[in-house]
């Protein structure tokens, strides 16, 4: 069982530099299952989000291959993948749908797991495939789609991450033009269509709610470098403002992250953009009110760093979650560090001010988690963060060594419990 020991931190400064974004490299790194030559991609987080997606990638027939930081995916001959348990365990699996189907024709996964936030059914992916020419038939826990792809018009009910991506990866070998409409407009959506043109496709329009892509015979291999990791850079500023830090974030993009610095810069705290990166100064005092929403609007993988910054702030602040059904779990935790936290509906209710006492607290989830490590911070005295399902190491690498390096007092004592 991984745990965390956790002691009050009263100021963190110094440098820090981000990682590549976790959100970025699992399809990246799916998108090699589109052509038989080798993707290169560049400065892959060692996260187990990450060793999972691999391991899958090997399992649908892939050379995978890991020099340092790099990561090199071959696909000669893909195939659907024989190990239907690897599948259950990562969200991220399902982005294997699109291309093995546009590769081969045929494919048989499947239904993919994940954090325990709300539900995330994959019919979108099913329906757009569908929409491409594909046949679906359900066989227990699995899904066997089938049929030659043909470009076509999509159109989301909802503008979901891993259906744009998917549909992206397997419009690119369809024959015809595709028309994405109410696609994703985040960053990590137009990181993977720029890999994807490296490789050869034709793709228009990431970044906006309408995509073009015209299919292409085959694609080809390339060297890719990823986006910096926008939660990361995010979760770092956070815990810079609940200690009265002076953090420079460096890797982390302002482009990529305008509606959490508005929200942190209303509490209070100095934000500067610098070439190399983003600096926080000073402590969030000022409550604020903040609702998740799909990109460009607020995150909602930052809503749990940013109600820890709520405790920081003198009053009531309320976050309300429009995103996920089941995602503040965390605000039961924080309670036992003393945390006055009231949920009704999609709406947290937060009353800053109080100092937090250190207690045992449990990871819920992947974001949960860091927000835990950061009230571990504020928290006077000591406090254990149990991550019994590795939640933490699954999306962040090096996390307690990164907060470290600017001062926190956080080790990790799995071997000690």
């Amino acid at each position: 069982m991984a745990s965390y020991l956790i002691r009050h931190t009263p100021k963190l400064s110094g440098e820090v530099e981000v990682s590549a974004a976790k959100n970025a490299v699992l399809p990246i790194l799916a998108a090699g299952l589109l052509s038989e030559d080798p993707l290169i991609v560049k400065d892959v987080p060692r996260i187990t989000d990450v060793d999972m997606l691999l391991s899958i990638l090997r399992d649908c027939g892939a050379h995978v291959q890991r020099s340092g930081m790099d990561v090199s995916v071959c696909a000669m001959h893909p195939q659907s993948p024989d190990h239907e348990e690897n599948m259950r365990r990562l969200r991220a699996s399902i982005l294997i749908l699109g291309p093995i189907l546009a590769r081969t024709g045929s494919a048989c996964v499947g239904l993919p797991g994940g954090c325990a936030i709300g539900q995330r059914p994959i019919d979108l992916h099913l329906r757009g495939l569908q929409a491409l020419g594909a046949q679906v038939h359900a066989m227990g826990g699995m899904r066997q789609l089938s049929g030659r792809l043909t470009g076509a018009r999509v159109y989301l009910d909802l503008p979901s991450v891993g259906a744009t991506e998917n549909l992206m990866m397997a419009a690119t070998l369809a024959c015809g033009v595709t028309v994405i409409e109410n696609a994703a407009k985040e960053p990590e959506i137009i990181d993977l269509a720029n890999c994807l043109n490296q490789m050869g496709a034709s793709i228009t329009g990431a970044g906006t709610g309408t995509i073009i892509i015209r299919g292409v015979e085959r694609l080809h291999g390339a060297v890719y470098q990823p986006i910096s990791d926008r939660v990361e850079a995010g979760t770092l500023l956070c815990a810079a403002a609940v200690t009265d830090g002076s953090v420079l974030v460096r890797g982390a993009r302002a482009e990529h992250l305008r509606s959490l610095l508005f929200k942190l810069q209303e509490t209070g705290v100095g934000i500067r953009e610098t070439p190399s990166g983003i600096r926080l100064t000073g402590s969030a005092v000022a409550p604020f009110e903040v609702r998740t929403l799909a990109y460009p609007g607020f995150p909602t993988d930052m809503q749990a760093p940013m109600t820890v910054v709520a405790l920081k702030c003198r009053g009531r602040s309320l976050i309300h979650e429009t995103v996920f059904e089941n995602r503040f779990m965390h605000a039961t935790e924080l309670s036992r560090l003393g945390a006055r936290i009231r949920v009704e509906n999609n709406v947290a209710m937060v009353d800053g001010g109080t100092p937090l006492e250190g207690g045992v607290v449990k990871s819920t989830d992947l974001r949960a988690g860091a927000a835990l490590m950061l009230a571990g911070l504020m928290a006077e005295g000591e406090t254990i963060l149990q991550d019994p399902a590795g939640h933490i190491e699954r999306g962040y690498q090096d996390l307690p060594e990164k907060l470290r390096s600017l001062g926190a007092d956080v080790e990790k004592i799995e071997d000690r419990l």
